[in-house]
């Protein structure tokens, strides 16, 4: 197997130590959140500090506002130069250009070490995503990696491939995405109503679009699962993800539906982490895995929900 490189990515990327070390991420650099006191935290992956719902009840309080910031580029030197005076070089996976500055920030720490290190490489990619999304990303980079590919191979896969990584699920409230600017599309209006599902995909500028809505639990399980059906490639052999925020049992009800209907490989529970949690919010359930390339503007995609909901959904 190449080992001669490491992947990293940032605290966007929402992967905790267990699953850090079960697919061989090496490291991620914590970006910043400003709690409402106006204390300044780092994102802590592992939740040494609060656990994941003792904080999005915080953040379900209205009147708090959390606010995000990028790690310095001194942190990010710092751990890229872990990896690089041992020998090995680094492939970033980071947060999307979309909602962020972080991907400048690891491409200006990586100028700042090229004299040092001139024998070593540093490759730095915009994911076009977050959250979960960023962390399938860097796993199948890993996987790859450890099949014996070389740090330039793993690179082009992701870059070509990252718009094939798809969300499906919803938000109970698109107040917080609308408020961080992560959502781009008028539909957001519709997310704020009582009982209404707002059900969004990634775009190409790595941003939530708003795609379709429905009523109810009921109709957005049964929505998602048509949805996956109509767009994943070979689920049997596929890790898939389902993240959540306060929303336990729906998110354990989603599982058991895609379990029941499309037989993946492996389901991996997990939560939204401290960076990506503010611009969410509590009400949050997603399914996250590999399919056909996102068209633009989700112009297919918009097509393919449509119909579900005009078919399949009270």
């Amino acid at each position: 197997m190449s080992k001669n490189f490491v992947i990293i990515s940032d605290s966007a990327c929402d992967l905790n130590k267990e699953l850090r070390d079960r697919f061989g991420v090496a490291d991620y650099v914590p970006g910043h959140v400003i709690w409402p006191d106006g204390s300044d935290h780092l994102a802590d992956l592992d939740w040494t500090e609060v656990t994941p719902d003792e904080y999005f009840t915080m953040i379900g309080d209205k009147k708090n506002v959390f606010s995000t910031g990028t790690p310095s580029i001194a942190d990010v030197m710092d751990c890229y130069e872990k990896y690089l005076s041992q020998g090995q070089d680094v492939l970033a996976i980071v947060l999307s250009t979309g909602i962020s500055g972080t991907y400048g920030v690891f491409v200006n720490a990586a100028r700042e070490l090229q004299e040092k290190y001139p024998d070593r490489k540093i490759i730095v990619i915009d994911s076009l995503r977050y959250s979960t999304s960023l962390a399938l990303l860097c796993m199948f980079a890993a996987g790859l990696r450890n099949m014996g590919k070389t740090i330039d191979e793993v690179a082009q896969w992701v870059e070509s491939n990252k718009d094939c990584i798809h969300q499906i699920g919803w938000m109970d409230d698109l107040f917080y995405c609308k408020r961080m600017g992560r959502v781009n599309n008028v539909a957001a209006v519709m997310g704020t109503l009582v009982g209404i599902k707002a059900m969004a995909d990634f775009n190409e500028r790595g941003l939530s679009h708003v795609i379709g809505k429905t009523r109810g639990y009921a109709n957005a399980y049964t929505a998602c699962v048509e949805y996956m059906k109509a767009t994943i490639i070979n689920p049997e052999t596929q890790i898939i993800f389902i993240a959540q925020t306060l929303r336990k049992k729906e998110a354990e009800e989603l599982r058991k539906r895609i379990q029941e209907e499309l037989n993946p490989k492996e389901i991996i529970m997990t939560t939204v982490g401290p960076s990506c949690g503010p611009a969410i919010g509590p009400g949050f359930v997603a399914a996250f895995y590999f399919g056909r390339k996102c068209t633009k503007g989700l112009e297919k995609e918009q097509e393919i929900l449509g119909k579900i909901l005009k078919t399949k959904c009270k």
